[in-house]
């Protein structure tokens, strides 16, 4: 059964990009165990606002585990201290009474803080631009097995697609490297047929934008992998180099 407890929040204040940041500490009493992060985060905000102080700024959109925008590194984890869930299906039974709480923007310079525990995560919509279309005849419906995929290809190019790019790999990575993501969209494309006609122009177009944006080359400690809310493979990773070099290569 849940019950209520009393934290120690120590949280990230940053009123600009430009600005110096540094910790905060607040305490809450009458924590309900069956609460999400977020929801205590909310509890927070009005605390703060009833004593006349500006609320922590922080992303969210579904709460449902879907967008990723939820991100914050917890106590020196993405998305806390669980396995395979996003920061709002966090929930504060994993804490004890008593607890202080660390809570951090994602740490990586592809992620700028914007203000307080929100960052600039524009990056990775710019890496998925640069990998373009695909092409596909769009003059009528087709049948639905006019294209053949073999099933465990298909099951792979799922898997991949299931990123929802929160940036969890990149600010697990000490490195701060964005391989993950960009091999999970990679991936998703590489494995089927439609997405094999701009295959070799995706991976080198994409792989140049990560670099371009700042992040980091892989660790190969597979902390990405660990942290991934949607565990994601390394073995996407591999792919990735296979289809970089292939179209190198081919150059």
């Amino acid at each position: 059964m849940d019950k209520n407890i009393d934290i120690t929040l120590k949280i990230w204040r940053q009123r600009g990009p430009k600005e110096k940041g540094a910790f905060e500490t607040h305490q809450l009493k009458g924590i309900s165990q069956g609460s999400s992060f977020l929801e205590m985060l909310d509890v927070l905000n009005e605390q703060l606002i009833g004593e006349g102080k500006e609320p922590v700024f922080f992303d969210h959109d579904c709460r449902e585990g879907i967008c990723g925008m939820c991100s914050l590194y917890i106590d020196g984890r993405p998305h806390g201290p669980d396995t395979e869930i996003t920061t709002c299906q966090l929930h504060m039974r994993k804490f004890a009474d008593g607890a202080t709480i660390t809570v951090e923007p994602w740490r990586s310079a592809g992620f700028p803080v914007i203000r307080d525990l929100t960052v600039d995560r524009q990056a990775y919509d710019k890496i998925i631009q640069a990998g373009g279309f695909v092409s596909v005849n769009t003059g009528g419906v087709p049948d639905a097995n006019a294209i053949p995929v073999p099933k465990d290809r298909a099951d792979l190019a799922m898997d991949a697609a299931a990123c929802i790019g929160c940036g969890a790999c990149a600010a697990a990575c000490k490195n701060g490297s964005a391989m993950l993501f960009v091999s999970a969209k990679v991936s998703q494309l590489a494995l089927l047929p439609q997405g094999r006609i701009e295959a070799a122009r995706r991976a080198k177009a994409m792989v140049a934008r990560m670099d371009e944006l700042g992040f980091g080359n892989c660790t190969n400690t597979r902390a990405c992998e660990a942290e991934c809310p949607k565990s994601i493979s390394v073995t996407n990773i591999a792919r990735l180099n296979r289809e970089f070099l292939s179209a190198k290569l081919k150059d």
